[in-house]
């Protein structure tokens, strides 16, 4: 009978230190830690459709309405050090919240949209609505379809540890890099036949 517990301690020690898997949060797993609603994107990730390109908008709304504005007084090196921040913090809440919801990438988890789009934005330097609009259809297919280096840099880094967080944000900067020459090579041909 001792034989028999001392298993089934072992059995609930195993389980107990693996996460359940949850395929959608919901409000309540997002006010458990802080990191979940860095990783959920303020509450942007909860959304039961396309939570992607949710967050992404909100990232365009948070960047219009309140880095924009702010450009001129952060330079290049303040919005450099923005990005930076933020691209830190959600390696760290990313990994933490997929640890948490035992999936390496869900697709709730959308502070890798918001830090890789604000990186385009800014990096393209695109001021009209027609030019961001063109950056986040490029951005989203991109990072929806994953082609090529996207792909890569998706199965690159998987985990339910730091390699993981990591690899969660960088498969978007990939996306935004591949958005970002895409959008350059499209003006430039443009504006050689006109």
């Amino acid at each position: 009978m001792a034989r028999l517990s001392l298993r089934n301690l072992a059995v609930t020690i195993i389980f107990q230190s693996e996460s359940p898997r949850m395929n959608r949060p919901n409000l309540s797993f997002m006010m458990q830690h802080p990191a979940h609603w860095v990783a959920l994107g303020l509450g942007s990730g909860l959304s039961p459709k396309a939570p992607g390109t949710v967050g992404t908008l909100w990232a365009w709304a948070v960047y219009a309405w309140l880095i924009t504005p702010w450009l001129s007084h952060l330079g290049v090196t303040g919005m450099g050090v923005l990005l930076v921040m933020s691209f830190l913090l959600g390696w760290w809440a990313c990994t933490v919240t997929a640890r948490h919801m035992g999936l390496t990438d869900s697709s709730h988890m959308v502070w890798d949209e918001v830090v890789a789009f604000w990186a385009l934005l800014w990096l393209a330097s695109a001021t009209t609505w027609p030019d961001q609009l063109a950056l986040f259809v490029l951005f989203r297919l991109f990072d929806s379809v994953k082609v090529g280096p996207v792909a890569w840099a998706d199965q690159a880094f998987k985990g339910l540890d730091a390699r993981g967080g990591w690899g969660v944000m960088f498969d978007d900067l990939v996306a935004a890099a591949l958005a970002a020459l895409t959008w350059w090579a499209g003006i430039e041909v443009w504006h050689g036949l006109f």
